[in-house]
């Protein structure tokens, strides 16, 4: 047989930029600067929390154990305002990326529109398309300040008698981008006006640098929008255990429902040994988030330095692990070129963002970095890629 066996809708997807990339960094022994993984353990009460209950080998509850719900509810009650019932307003998934996949797939039927964000996290892409749906992508463009915006007009344009849901990525991957409560404000108003469903990915929401232009809020905290909400995060990003896949979903009971219908299905359940230290990561000191996130945010300085010395044109970064640089004035015109051949001419890895775009022209310029690595390891990245401008 000589047919493709993979069905229609997803032979557009092919091997992850981030497998693609991370292969091209061990081939070449590159520094990987391309995919958003922390070189550094967790926090120790978590690390020590998986000694002590490392022997729940069975399945745990399908939403999660009771300890880890009742924990999540408490950190979003304690850090956001919100207030949700652990029994039946919480799951946990696998992930965030199974949250995201499992709410895209339990809400939009087939010929459904989804507006979301360009660039987006490629995830998102799949899963729209697993579920015979259709994205109706807003474009984020660099303003005079180097900010990403997007614009009001093609918002409102995304928007039909289709569309069933918006996909908002807030601290936004690739970008960095926060969104500001003006344009929370705006989204809630047309989900409301529209009569649909957002999804909220927010696994950053704690990574938001003291020079942002605004503090993270999240949609689900604006009027009228708690009921038509569910808000997705998850412990890898702040407590720095990506290979755990520890999310959650939190957000209206038949929502929540929903997620846990489909996700039973995908995973049924998850990392039962891990729940108890995630949920006890979660009841961590102020002190442990902000200091976290201070730590994040000199790195970024610090690669920042490195990249513009290098020749990039950097753009602001507001939150998460990511920064993206122009590579015009190194003489680049294809971020996925450049990306491809940045091994050999400096040893280092980053990620073109132009394959998060279904315009791809818009961001066709511009490559991503990930900061979320140990100091040595930019100081000497940012010296490998001096060698771009000499």
């Amino acid at each position: 047989m000589t047919r493709d066996p993979l069905v229609e809708r997803m032979r557009a997807f092919g091997t992850t930029i981030f497998t693609e990339m991370s292969a091209l960094a061990l081939s070449t022994g590159s520094i990987n600067l391309g995919q958003g993984f922390p070189d550094t353990d967790g926090p120790a009460e978590m690390l020590d929390a998986v000694a002590r209950h490392g022997l729940a080998n069975q399945y745990p509850p399908l939403y999660g154990i009771p300890a880890l719900r009742t924990a999540i509810v408490g950190h979003e009650r304690r850090f956001w305002g919100l207030d949700r019932d652990p029994d039946g307003e919480v799951v946990v998934t696998a992930g965030a990326t199974e949250a995201v996949a499992a709410a895209i797939l339990g809400l939009c039927e087939p010929g459904d529109e989804v507006v979301c964000f360009e660039p987006y996290y490629d995830s998102y892409a799949a899963s729209i398309t697993l579920a015979g749906a259709v994205r109706r992508p807003v474009t984020l463009r660099p303003g005079p300040d180097g900010r990403y915006r997007f614009d009001e007009d093609e918002l409102r344009a995304a928007f039909g008698p289709r569309t069933r849901m918006v996909l908002l990525n807030s601290p936004h991957n690739p970008t960095g981008k926060v969104f500001t409560r003006a344009e929370l404000t705006l989204i809630a108003e047309l989900c409301q006006e529209n009569d649909v469903y957002a999804v909220t990915d927010e696994v950053y929401e704690h990574l938001v640098f003291t020079d942002a232009a605004e503090p993270h809020v999240p949609l689900a905290s604006l009027p009228g929008m708690g009921e038509r909400t569910l808000r997705i995060s998850s412990a890898g990003k702040t407590f720095s255990c990506t290979g755990w896949k520890v999310g959650w979903a939190t957000g209206p009971a038949a929502l929540v429902a929903t997620v846990a219908r489909v996700k039973q299905f995908l995973t049924f359940v998850n990392a039962g040994p891990l729940q108890p230290a995630v949920a006890v990561a979660l009841g961590l000191p102020d002190e442990y988030f902000s200091g976290f996130r201070a730590g994040l945010q000199a790195r970024r300085d610090r690669l920042v330095g490195g990249l513009t010395e290098a020749g990039f044109a950097v753009l602001p970064s507001e939150g998460t692990y990511f920064v993206t640089a122009d590579i015009t004035p190194l003489g680049g015109t294809d971020g996925a070129d450049f990306c491809r051949g940045l091994p050999a001419r400096c040893g280092v890895v980053a990620v073109p963002t132009q394959v998060f775009y279904d315009h791809q022209e818009a961001g066709r310029h511009l490559i991503r970095f990930a900061f979320c690595k140990r100091e040595e390891v930019i100081d000497e990245a940012a010296q490998r890629l001096t060698k771009l401008s000499r």
